[in-house]
C-alpha cells in the first residue's frame, strides 16, 4: 500500500496543482498563486500548515516503507474506503477548480477583485476545494495509516481552517458584500449543512 498511496499523492499534486496551474497561466497568463507569504503571523502559518500537509503525507508512505518504528499505528489499513475517499475528493478538487475558471486562486491579493462562483459545487459547499483536499488526505491516511498521516490531516485541517475563516472569508465579504453573505448563510463552509453564516 505504501508505494501505491506515494503514487496517488504524486497524482493528485500534478493534477491539483500543476495541470491546474498550467491551465491558469495558459487562460489568464497568471499561475494563480497570490498572497501566500502575505498578511499576518496566522495567515502565514495557514499557508505553511497547508504546505507541510503536504510534506507529511508524502512522509507517511516514505516512512512506512523505510520501516521507520515510530510511523507506525496501531491500525490494519483500509484500502477500498481508502481509495474511495481519495478518488471522491481527487474529483471534487478538481470539479471545483474548473468550475472556478479564472477565479481561481492560491491565497489571496486583498487589490484583487475576482467572480463570486457559486454554482456548480459550490452551491453545496463555500469551501470544495479544501473539501476534496480533506478527503483525498483522509483517503491516503487510510491506506497507510500511521503517525505523518495522522499529523498531515491534522495539520491540513488546522491550514485550512486560519486560511479560511482569517483570510478568505474576510477578503470575500469586503469584495462582495451582501452577495457573498446571502450566499454563506445558505451554503456551508464545508460541508452542505455546517458552518453557514448567521
Amino acid at each position: 500500500m505504501p508505494r501505491v498511496a506515494l503514487g496517488m499523492l504524486a497524482v493528485y499534486v500534478a493534477l491539483a496543482f500543476g495541470w491546474r496551474t498550467w491551465l491558469q497561466i495558459r487562460r489568464t497568463g497568471s499561475t494563480g498563486f497570490v498572497g501566500l507569504a502575505g498578511g499576518s503571523a496566522l495567515q502565514r502559518l495557514g499557508s505553511v500548515l497547508l504546505v507541510a500537509s503536504i510534506a507529511l503525507a508524502a512522509l507517511s508512505p516514505i516512512g512506512a516503507l523505510a520501516g521507520w518504528p515510530w510511523a507506525a499505528l496501531a491500525a490494519t489499513p483500509r484500502p477500498l474506503l481508502g481509495a474511495i475517499a481519495y478518488a471522491f475528493g481527487l474529483a471534487l478538487t478538481l470539479w471545483a477548480q474548473l468550475r472556478m475558471g479564472a477565479s481561481w486562486r492560491i491565497g489571496v491579493n486583498p487589490a484583487e477583485k475576482t467572480a463570486l462562483v457559486t454554482g456548480g459545487p459550490f452551491s453545496f459547499a463555500r469551501n470544495p476545494i479544501y473539501t476534496g483536499m480533506l478527503a483525498a488526505t483522509l483517503g491516503l491516511g487510510l491506506l497507510v495509516p500511521n503517525a505523518p498521516a495522522l499529523v498531515a490531516a491534522l495539520a491540513l485541517l488546522a491550514g485550512v481552517e486560519l486560511q479560511v475563516r482569517l483570510v478568505e472569508e474576510p477578503y470575500l465579504i469586503a469584495q462582495h458584500g451582501d452577495a457573498y453573505l446571502r450566499w454563506a448563510r445558505r451554503v456551508g463552509r464545508f460541508l452542505p449543512a455546517l458552518g453557514r453564516l448567521r
